[in-house]
């Protein structure tokens, strides 16, 4: 059952998830979309259906999703275009071409003729916006990579220590940019969470839950690995693990298997609907350098923090300099990390709180507000 809603103000969302790309993009265009629900804007979502699609979440967070089928397109296929179509870096996530892709959105577009088009998709630019360009009024792009170019009217970079510099001759200057940690795409929980949680670190050092979190799909168990060492480390009975992972992860079996044999309480959690509540009662986190990030750090939980998509370690790296994460390069390390806890994780904490403050999301709806 989809969201109705008394504004006749229309928002369609282009995002995708898949194993290979996660499940980030989605989740924080649902953030927006229920955000802007909230103004009365109506928002669809156009979704791929590639493996480990979070088609059902969108919809039983009540948006109706239209599904474009997922087809055998790979990396081979790229070599028969002309250098002129430079595919991009990630043009693979797409599962087809930009031109495919923009012909099976057109007649949705039509249909719908949206106020605003939001796109979170490293797989399409300004080629794949301006086939489209007269089925929308106004265009937004998501994007932390600043490799491609939009003819977007609002460019969203919400990550830590964005320029605008990394988007010179990528957009136009007429485009408004939303820069930094300010603009964090969070859901309305962690705002009210964030006082409770970092009132219980006050002065803490001491550890007695941890909890996992290495992205929805994980495709190369790095939850696994982290179990392995947590497993070998030393750890107070007293102390309870809380691995937290997608439906559509390929090792959540294995992975459930290996919390049965560990020597502490290990509990794996499908499809949460609570996150903001277990990252507020955990009192270290080990997890993944994406979207979760934001959301750590809104909760002054400090976090052991593993870089498992190349995307994300510019921003992973800035962070453990900036003293607001510890960085594990290699699980190894993870040994030497818990052995040393009490040392930093209030500075941890401390520096990380104040990074994100839990209400970007109302910033950038009033930013679309004012633009449309």
């Amino acid at each position: 059952m989809s969201i109705e809603s008394t504004k006749a103000m229309t928002v369609v969302f282009r995002v995708d998830a898949s194993v290979q790309m996660g499940t980030g993009h989605v989740m924080r265009c649902l953030t927006l979309a229920s955000a802007l629900h909230e103004q009365g804007y109506r928002c669809y979502f156009i979704c791929r259906n590639h493996i480990g699609n979070l088609i059902d979440k969108i919809q039983q967070s009540g948006f109706l999703v239209y599904i474009i089928e997922s087809c055998s397109y790979d990396n081979a296929d790229y070599s028969l275009l002309t250098s002129e179509q430079k595919p991009l870096f990630h043009a693979n996530w797409l599962g087809t071409t930009q031109k495919q892709d923009a012909k099976e959105c057109l007649t949705i577009l039509e249909k719908l003729q949206p106020d605003w088009l939001v796109v979170d998709h490293y797989a399409l630019d300004q080629n794949w916006q301006q086939a489209l360009k007269s089925h929308y009024k106004k265009l937004m792009v998501i994007d932390d990579l600043g490799d491609r170019g939009h003819v977007a009217d609002l460019l969203l970079d919400q990550n830590y220590g964005a320029t605008v510099k990394k988007y010179d001759g990528l957009i136009p200057k007429s485009c408004k940019v939303l820069l930094g940690t300010n603009f964090a795409l969070l859901r309305a929980e962690f705002a009210l969470w964030r006082d409770y949680s970092l009132a219980r670190r006050k002065g803490a050092t001491s550890i007695n839950s941890i909890l996992v979190t290495l992205g929805g799909a994980d495709p190369d168990n790095y939850t696994g690995k982290i179990l392995q060492q947590l497993a070998s480390i030393e750890i107070s009975p007293q102390v309870k693990i809380v691995v937290v992972m997608g439906a559509t992860a390929p090792h959540l079996q294995l992975v459930q298997h290996q919390a049965a044999n560990m020597s502490v309480k290990t509990t794996v959690k499908v499809n949460v609907i609570n996150m903001a509540e277990l990252m507020s009662n955990a009192d270290l986190a080990i997890g993944a350098a994406g979207a979760t990030t934001w959301e750590r750090c809104c909760l002054g939980l400090p976090t052991i923090q593993l870089v498992i998509a190349e995307n994300q370690r510019q921003i992973a790296e800035a962070l453990a300099t900036d003293t607001a994460i510890k960085l594990l390069k290699d699980t190894s390390e993870l040994t030497f990390l818990m052995s040393t806890v009490d040392q930093w994780i209030l500075p941890i904490a401390t520096r990380a709180q104040s990074i994100v403050d839990g209400l970007g999301s109302k910033r950038v709806v009033s930013h679309i507000i004012r633009i449309t």
